[in-house]
């Protein structure tokens, strides 16, 4: 694969952080990608990239898996607006802070935190649960929308790598299972886990920022901007009862781990992540609808007009995620992850291909917007070099997974980024600049205990 690979993620960043337009910055990356892919065929002409552009989006839209993940971030605008407009969300703000588990801002973050952990099944659901939980508390005691982003972002995928009793884990294990090792596929995973600095480094960041209500960089300036009139107007409706909230919540989470067994023939961690989390959502949506219907709180005709413009509102970023999705099929196909994992070369020291390894991942998944697309590059590279060099298995391994997690946390063009800026009600740049330094940190102390470890250990 050739360097130019490397072009439309590039092209994408510099966009997103020039024009502050993430949609622009990704039809840009995907036309420049098709460019190239077309410039690299002979059969075709250059003025076929506009309706190849096109084909890729539908090719994309019509694959099942993203439409689950495209439908279900529409109807969740439907189920966070019924929540919302039915006073639910106030009442459970009010609900929670008389029991006593939300009565300030580091019992609120806890609450988030634990949530988010508790959800560990799935991503998108862990994000998506501890966001809904939490919007509400956060608004009460004026912490911005963006420290709410960062702390569902930074804690869901950390959390679902280190369980691994999940979609997660199983997608892993299964690559994994590919090749002939001294250990066993499961043994090698389970180890990975304690190598697994950057996951483990970010919730620790998290815990600090709940803990000691410290902010820094931009988020400290998001928190500053934020006014009471902000405050006000995101409080919604006045509270009526916390059912509106919890019946749908409750259901969402119940079902979700129940379509996860159901779709895994009985098994948690072989179930599929995107029918479960679609089906959850729907039955989550249907349930209240019925429940504000059954109450008298509207009308069939005000519900459904409610639930269309919830849908609206998430319009644009559910563009964003089709637009992350078709771009990452594009650069596959481009071949961008498999030049930047070359980047590794044959002849490093052995001290250094842990690290780099690391390091890698994370420019993988940072160009590419794909942790899960990474590890499936990257796996395949990191196995040879454990067989052949007899590296330890499971660093290498949390090495790779470190990698994956850590450059999706900093990428702009990660669908990830975009589903918790719509839990958290965030604007996805705001989002992405203000988990930036956190991030980094986080990066920066990863590779030092990868670079560390390898010189403990090999």
């Amino acid at each position: 694969m050739s360097w130019y690979s490397i072009l439309p993620p590039l092209i994408a960043i510099a966009v997103v952080f020039w024009r502050k337009e993430v949609i622009l910055a990704l039809i840009l990356a995907l036309v420049s990608s098709e460019f190239l892919l077309v410039l690299s065929d002979d059969e075709q002409s250059v003025f076929a990239t506009f309706i190849n552009s096109i084909e890729r989006i539908i090719d994309v839209a019509t694959s099942a898996g993203n439409s689950r993940i495209l439908i279900f971030s529409i109807v969740i605008g439907a189920l966070l607006a019924y929540i919302r407009e039915s006073g639910g969300v106030s009442a459970t703000v009010q609900k929670l802070m008389n029991i006593g588990v939300a009565r300030n801002k580091k019992q609120v973050g806890l609450l988030t935190m634990f949530t988010g952990t508790v959800v560990f099944i799935e991503s998108n659901m862990s994000v998506l649960t501890s966001g809904i939980v939490s919007r509400g508390l956060f608004d009460k005691f004026k912490m911005s929308r963006a420290r709410l982003a960062y702390i569902i972002d930074s804690t869901s995928a950390p959390v679902c790598i280190l369980i691994l009793l999940n979609g997660w884990g199983a997608y892993v294990l299964g690559l994994l299972s590919n090749y002939e090792l001294e250990q066993s596929a499961v043994s090698i995973l389970w180890g990975s886990v304690a190598f697994n600095y950057y996951a483990i480094i970010a919730l620790l960041i998290v815990l600090y920022t709940i803990v000691f209500d410290k902010v820094h960089g931009p988020m400290k300036s998001a928190e500053e901007a934020l006014t009471r009139q902000e405050v006000e107007l995101s409080a919604g409706p006045a509270a009526s009862k916390a059912r509106f909230m919890l019946v749908p919540l409750i259901t969402l989470i119940v079902s979700m781990v129940g379509f996860m067994v159901w779709t895994g023939d009985g098994v948690l961690a072989n179930g599929s992540g995107s029918k479960s989390v679609l089906y959850a959502t729907i039955l989550s949506c249907s349930v209240a609808y019925f429940l504000l219907l059954n109450e008298k709180q509207f009308t069939h005709h005000q519900l459904v007009d409610i639930g269309f413009k919830g849908m609206g509102e998430l319009l644009p970023l559910v563009t964003i995620v089709l637009l992350s999705l078709t771009l990452g099929s594009s650069l596959k196909e481009l071949g961008t992850g498999v030049f930047v994992a070359q980047l590794v070369g044959d002849y490093l020291p052995v001290y250094l291909i842990v690290p780099v390894l690391f390091l890698t991942g994370a420019v993988m998944s940072f160009t590419t917007g794909t942790s899960w697309g990474t590890f499936a590059i990257l796996i395949p590279i990191g196995v040879p070099l454990i067989q052949t060099l007899g590296l330890p298995p499971s660093l290498v391994v949390g090495a790779i997974l470190s990698g994956g997690v850590f450059g999706d946390h900093c990428s702009p063009i990660s669908d990830t980024s975009a589903v918790s800026a719509l839990a958290s009600g965030c604007d996805l740049l705001t989002h992405v600049k203000t988990q930036l330094p956190y991030a980094l940190v986080g990066g920066a102390l990863a590779l030092a205990g990868f670079f560390i470890a390898s010189l403990v250990m090999l």
